[in-house]
C-alpha cells in the first residue's frame, strides 16, 4: 500500500482502484461540497445529543449513535431517504454484532434535510460511481460517538472486519481530549496495511470494502471527559443487508 497522501477528487477514483483506499482531506471536501467550517460545524452538533448503543456485546456503554438509510439514483443524483429499517450484518463480516438485528434511533429530520447532509451523500455516491458504476447505490448512515466515561472507548468493538458492501467512507468530525483512535488498512489478501490517526475535522477516508479489511484502535482520555466522533457511511449496489 501507498504512503498517507491525501488525494484530490479527481483522482479518488484512481487512487481506490490502485491500493483499495483514498483519503480526502477536509479543505478538498468542503471546497467540492461548497460549504464553509461553519456551515459544517451546524451539521456537526447534532452529535452532542446521540442515544446510547444498547445493542454492545462486549458489556461497554461508551458508544452513541443514529442511524438511518438512503438510495442515491446515480443517473439522476436524486437522494431518497427510506423507511426506517433496522441494520444487519451477517456473522462473516461482524462476529460479535452480527447475525440480529439492530435497530437505533433514526438521524434526526433536520439533519437529513440538511444542504450539506444531501450534497455529501450525492457527493461521495458521484465519486465512487466512477469507481464502479451502479444504477443506484444504498446507504447507510451510522452518527457515531465514542467516549471516555469508562476509561477506554472502542470505535470497533468487533476488531479488523469488513463491512459486506461496496465502500466504506469514514468521515473524521471531532476528537476531544484523547488519544488513540488510530486507523489500520490491511489488504484482506495480502501482507501490506498502513496505519494512521484521522485528527482534521471532515477528512475523510474511503475503503473498497471488497479489498481491506479496517479497525480504528481504542481511546483512553487525556482530560475529564473524551470523545471522538465520526460518520460513518456505507455504499452497497442492488440493496441493503438483510437476515432474509
Amino acid at each position: 500500500m501507498d504512503a498517507l497522501t491525501p488525494t484530490s477528487l479527481d483522482q479518488t477514483p484512481a487512487t481506490l482502484h490502485k491500493q483499495g483506499w483514498a483519503l480526502i482531506s477536509a479543505d478538498t471536501l468542503l471546497e467540492a461540497l461548497h460549504v464553509d467550517q461553519a456551515t459544517a460545524d451546524t451539521l456537526h452538533a447534532s452529535w452532542h445529543d446521540l442515544p446510547p448503543d444498547q445493542h454492545l456485546r462486549d458489556g461497554g456503554h461508551y458508544r452513541f449513535r443514529r442511524h438511518s438509510c438512503f438510495q442515491l439514483n446515480t443517473a439522476t443524483g436524486e437522494l431518497t431517504q427510506t423507511p426506517h429499517r433496522a441494520h444487519w450484518q451477517p456473522v462473516t463480516y461482524n462476529a460479535l454484532h452480527g447475525g440480529f438485528e439492530r435497530m437505533f434511533q433514526p438521524i434526526e429530520p433536520a439533519i437529513c434535510a440538511h444542504p450539506m447532509w444531501r450534497a455529501l451523500l450525492g457527493q461521495l455516491g458521484e465519486v465512487l460511481n466512477q469507481t464502479k458504476p451502479v444504477p443506484a447505490w444504498f446507504i447507510e448512515a451510522h452518527q457515531f460517538r465514542v467516549d471516555t466515561t469508562g476509561g477506554i472507548g472502542r470505535p470497533t468493538p468487533e476488531g479488523a472486519h469488513r463491512d459486506g458492501v461496496d465502500f466504506v467512507a469514514v468521515l473524521m468530525l471531532a476528537r476531544h481530549q484523547v488519544k488513540g483512535g488510530e486507523t489500520r488498512i490491511f489488504e484482506a489478501e495480502g501482507p501490506h496495511g498502513v496505519r494512521f490517526t484521522l485528527t482534521q475535522p471532515w477528512s475523510t477516508l474511503l475503503l473498497d470494502d471488497e479489498r481491506v479489511i479496517h479497525e480504528s484502535t481504542p481511546i483512553q482520555p487525556v482530560g475529564e471527559h473524551g470523545w471522538r466522533d465520526t460518520l460513518v457511511l456505507t455504499f452497497r449496489q442492488q440493496a441493503f443487508q438483510d437476515p432474509t
